[in-house]
């Protein structure tokens, strides 16, 4: 198993389905619905069995459980080619996008980030973030922005209230989805201004890395170097518990956060996109 898939391993781990089942060193998860990644088969390494055996467990595994049949698998691998060559096609509905680019970044104290100081002494459960310097990836500056008035940026063992509100879209919201977001060991980002929650951010530890999603600023709040703070403070969180090394997976569309990333010194590791059947291919043989 190569580089990017054994990060593709970590990432999921740090995003845990409720049912994951081994086909080989693929992984059959479902979360419900609730976003791709815990609701696809990751095909990484050998399924150990022939391509179509494997993609019709895939079929079988998505239609007992109510959801898409849908394969994530790393950009350009043989598996991806495999998998084209056996009819399935990209899936192109697929709501977030469905080509995501994988980001990584060295973690270790850094300059100063638009937003916020690491306290040399967390208040606990979390971290506390003051006005003036964050932690980013080494050697990069983060233009200036705005400060907003008296930002106070935790991360802390809970959900700070409102956190799921903001964290979530409205459809989403849902016991599976709390679920998954609860999986391991977890910090809650939460910035406050003037007793508001602003932003928010969850970062997941698995071995020496810090996975880090749902990064939201509130549409009022934002641009004012809310999103640095959160991010300079879940670096300093993972520091403290471990973590040398970040990650990011972001929709290849979304411009927005990947300029956002690349100026706290996150590269590309490698892409991955959703595959799906092609029409009638997959029936459900279940029922």
């Amino acid at each position: 198993m190569n580089a990017a898939e054994k990060l593709e391993i970590t990432c999921s781990k740090a995003w845990p389905p409720l049912v994951e089942d081994p086909l080989g060193e693929w992984r059959l998860r479902w979360a419900d619905g609730f976003t791709g990644r815990a609701n696809s088969a990751l095909a990484v390494g050998d399924p150990v069995r022939p391509l179509g055996g494997a993609l019709r467990a895939v079929c079988d595994f998505a239609h007992d459980r109510g959801i898409t049949p849908m394969v994530q698998v790393v950009r350009d691998s043989p598996n991806e080619h495999a998998i084209a060559a056996a009819g399935w096609h990209p899936a192109t509905g697929h709501g977030a996008g469905h080509e995501v680019v994988v980001l990584t970044a060295p973690l270790e104290p850094g300059p100063a980030v638009a937003g916020g100081e690491v306290g040399r002494k967390p208040a606990v459960p979390g971290v506390t973030v003051s006005e003036k310097r964050a932690f980013a990836a080494p050697g990069v500056t983060v233009r200036d922005q705005p400060a907003p008035a008296n930002p106070a940026v935790t991360i802390g063992d809970e959900p700070a209230p409102g956190w799921w509100a903001l964290a979530m879209r409205p459809t989403e919201d849902s016991p599976a989805a709390r679920q998954v977001l609860s999986g391991g060991k977890t910090g809650y980002g939460a910035a406050l201004v003037d007793g508001v929650l602003a932003g928010v951010v969850r970062g997941a530890l698995v071995d020496d890395w810090l996975h880090i999603g749902r990064l939201e600023v509130a549409p009022a709040f934002r641009r004012r170097g809310l999103a640095s703070a959160l991010m300079g403070a879940v670096h300093a969180w993972g520091v403290e518990h471990g973590a040398g090394h970040a990650v990011l997976q972001v929709a290849e569309r979304n411009s927005g956060a990947l300029a956002l990333y690349a100026g706290l010194g996150y590269a590309p590791h490698h892409k991955y996109r959703y595959w799906v059947p092609a029409p009638g291919s997959c029936e459900d043989s279940t029922s």
